[in-house]
This record gives C-alpha cells, structure tokens and sequence, in this order.
C-alpha cells in the first residue's frame, strides 16, 4: 500500500489511537513511494552478491550423492565431510543454493517439532533437547567458522488470545519446567511491558530460540565445503535415479554414480519419484517492511524478543530482525496456496496474490495497531514440504538401504533441517541409537489420495477447519 492511498476501513485508527501513536506520521516518517522486491525475499537481498557455481558435466563416481542444496543437503554434506574427509561427496543442486524454502522462509529458529501433542515426558524431554542442542549447533557452526549470519537468539513466544488456553498454557510450562525445559510463562501485564500485542492474554517464552538468515547460513558454508572436497554443482536437476547397489543419477550434462544419496529436497522431493503420497509442497507467503530504527521499534511496543506466533488454527507468525526488519506470514488460508497436481513453482510473482498479502497485512495489524502505516519492502513466496500428520520423515529406504532422506518439516525446517544433517551422517554411520524411537525416525506416514481428491481435500479441510501449518 503507498502512503497517501486511502486506507481500508477495517484499519481507520480514532482519534485516541492516533494520539497514542509515538512518532509522527506516516509521511513524515517514511518516502511516499518504496519500490517493492516481488518474490526478492528479504534473506537473500541482505546476503552478498552470490554467482551460483558450475553445473556437472561430463560423468563421475562418489560415494556420497546429495540432491538439494538447502539446509539438508549443506548440512549434511558439512557433517558428512567433516566425519569422512576421505571420501567423495557431490551436492547436486537444480538452480543455486538457498532457492528453495531455506532461502524464503520466515526466518524463526525454533525448538520442537510442527506438534508434540501426547508425548509422554520421556519423550517432550528428549525432542526439546534435540532440537535446542541443534540451535546451539548451529551457533557453533556460524562462530567457528566465522560466518557472517544475521542472527538473534533472544526468545521467541507462544501468544495465547484465549484465557482458558492461556491458563492451560501456565500450566503446561510448569510441567515442562519440572523436566528440565526452561520455558517461562508469561501473563498479560508481563508480556506488554516487552512485546504490546493486542488481544494477548499471556504468551509462553522459550528462551533458546531466535530468528536468523538462512540464505546468509547456506551460502556462507560454500566456501567452507569447498575446501573441505565437496564438490558442489550448481544448475544440475536431477532428472532421473536409477536404484542399485550403485545408485545413478541422471543431469542434463552428466551422470553421478554414487554408493549411496541423501534426498535433500523436501516439498520438492515428489518430483524425483519419491513420497508422492506423503508430502505436499505448500506455497508459503511472506512479507518484510524496511528496516525500523530503535525508536520507531519501541513505537510498535517491540522491545524485547525476537519473534512470535499465535494460538489459532490459522497460525501468525512474526519475526524482528537484527538490522530492524519486521517479517510476517501467515494469519489466515489466503496466506498458503496448494497447486494442483503438486506444482513446486508458484506462478507469477507476489502481485499474483494481492489478497493474500492484504489479508495478512490486515491481521499484523489486529495484533500491532500502528503497523499499516509500516513500508512494505520485500514480498515472496516460499515452498514448504507438509505430511498429512504433519509430522517430519527421515530415514534409509530403497533395497540397498542407500537413499536417506529427510522431508516434510512442516514449516519447522530451519531447526530440523539443520539437525537432520548431523542424524543423517550418524544413521549412515551405523551410531544413531539416541534418534531410534522419536517420532520421526522411520516414522510412517498418512498417504495422501491423489489427485483430483488431493486438491479436493485441501481445499475442503483448510476450508473447513481453518487451519494452516505452522511456519
């Protein structure tokens, strides 16, 4: 929305609001017109200029194939190398690293998996630490390499609108606290003296987690995999696998003969044959306003913390970045788009959802209410892999026991992808008893009818029961 345009009704402040507001307005703050980045997502416009490396020509042997280059397959092929420096491992990425949803995310790290409803204790413990040791080991990764990574790890809340799920909420964090996971509740006064939020009765903080620029992170490490050995082509699809005790994969100009493969691809994985029936790729849309000085921060009553989500079935989500960038997704249906027959490219650009960007502008600014005035810089649109459970898949498959794979994080995958590297190397290592028996390990799966019933079914649960997955 320029400035100057007439505002919505549903976003027409009173007078005592107007006063309330705590800098001056709008077109004294901010230039009239702001030139829009459609589908530039914020991640990779604040990231260094970035030449995508040579596609595979010719034919090779390795022992390692990794087809993806967002976080799984760079995790992995960084655990990988540093566990088996001798062996050959090529990273096969269809355009450059980063494109795929670990370039257009909405940037929150954070612990837990998409849902942990009846865990018992044993298990709440053990998925909590795995996923908080995994942000702690990506920190290690960003300072022991010295990675320039936009990043914060201040907290991130759970937002409760609803008293009675607030009141449950108080209750569920002292129960975890009992185990050992160090989250904080806090009531309604509490939360507005760091983060004014409208309509909030209280919010569950989980101290360990943060916001960061993941095309910064998978960029970043290129240079160190390349130093390493790993050989990492750039513009190589993989256009066809053919399963043996020798695996080949087929690419415009070559062919890869690897011992074993790792599908690095999440919502994109269908497209190589594999989980067809499990996982969904699910376009994802997200917005970033220009960076806020502190002044104009603590105008909006974001003081403290690096981001939030909400408690309803159509899940908001909002970050803070370090440079002052608001980010937001979600807030309602029109926020995610499923294409017929699977398709991993959304049409167009973002002006090809114009409703779908007002809508959760609108819902932003039921929660913030000085936000309409924010200039919008950077709108994209992300793929997302999604299970009908929603629950993530990693594991050895195929009759040679050589295609690993990790997929469908249902919009967890900042954390989970980078973790699953580590899982990964350690199950081809033979040493991961310590994931046998959580959730996602060989964990099977809802099968998804096809199509026409697929989009059918989306269309009519999300329809239906207003939920949308978490991001």
């Amino acid at each position: 929305m320029a400035f100057g345009e007439k505002l919505p009704v549903k976003l027409l402040m009173g007078a005592a609001q107007v006063a309330s507001l705590t800098w001056p307005v709008a077109p004294a703050l901010f230039p009239e017109k702001l030139e829009i980045d459609d589908n530039q997502a914020l991640w990779v416009k604040q990231s260094p200029p970035y030449t995508p490396g040579e596609p595979l020509r010719g034919d090779i042997d390795v022992d390692l194939a990794i087809i993806g280059g967002g976080f799984t397959g760079v995790s992995t092929a960084y655990h990988f190398n540093r566990r088996y420096p001798e062996k050959r491992v090529a990273l096969l990425e269809a355009k450059s690293l980063a494109n795929g949803a670990s370039g257009r995310n909405g940037g929150m790290l954070l612990n837990w998996l998409s849902d942990h409803a009846g865990y018992t204790d044993e298990m709440l413990a053990q998925v909590y630490h795995m996923t908080s040791q995994g942000i702690q080991m990506i920190l290690d990764i960003i300072q022991r390499h010295n990675l320039d990574v936009s990043h914060r790890v201040d907290g991130t809340l759970q937002v409760y609108t609803d008293a009675a799920r607030a009141e449950a909420a108080h209750a569920e964090t002292e129960q975890l606290n009992a185990l050992g996971i160090p989250t904080q509740y806090l009531d309604s006064a509490a939360l507005q003296e760091k983060l004014h939020l409208r309509g909030a009765c209280g919010a569950v903080l989980d101290p360990g987690t943060g916001q960061i620029n993941g095309a910064q992170l998978v960029r970043g490490l290129r240079p160190v995999l390349v130093e390493g050995g790993v050989e990492i082509y750039e513009g190589t699809p993989v256009l066809k696998i053919r399963e043996g005790s020798t695996i080949t994969l087929t690419t415009p100009q070559g062919e890869v003969r690897a011992k074993a493969i790792v599908l690095g691809t999440n919502g994109y994985t269908g497209k190589l044959g594999y989980f067809q029936d499990a996982v969904f790729p699910l376009h994802s849309h997200v917005f970033a306003t220009a960076p806020l000085t502190a002044e104009q921060q603590t105008g909006l009553g974001w003081r403290s913390f690096a981001g939030y989500s909400d408690d309803l079935d159509r899940i908001s989500y909002s970050v803070l970045t370090s440079e002052g960038n608001v980010v937001f997704g979600g807030g309602s249906n029109q926020s995610y788009a499923y294409l017929f027959k699977n398709r991993t490219a959304y049409p167009g650009t973002p002006d090809s959802a114009p409703h779908a960007f007002q809508k959760m502008r609108d819902t932003m600014t039921d929660y913030i209410p000085d936000t309409p005035y924010l200039p919008i810089q950077h709108r994209w649109t992300g793929t997302l892999g999604i299970t009908l459970r929603r629950n993530w898949l990693l594991g050895v498959r195929g009759e040679n026991r050589n295609i690993y794979y990790s997929v469908g994080y249902c919009g967890h995958g900042v954390t989970l992808a980078n973790v699953a590297g580590k899982i990964l190397t350690q199950m081809y290592s033979g040493d991961d008893e310590a994931y046998r028996g959580l959730p996602f390990y060989q964990a099977d799966y809802g099968r998804i009818p096809p199509e026409p019933f697929r989009w059918m079914g989306y269309q009519f649960f999300t329809r239906l029961t207003g939920k949308s997955p978490r991001i």
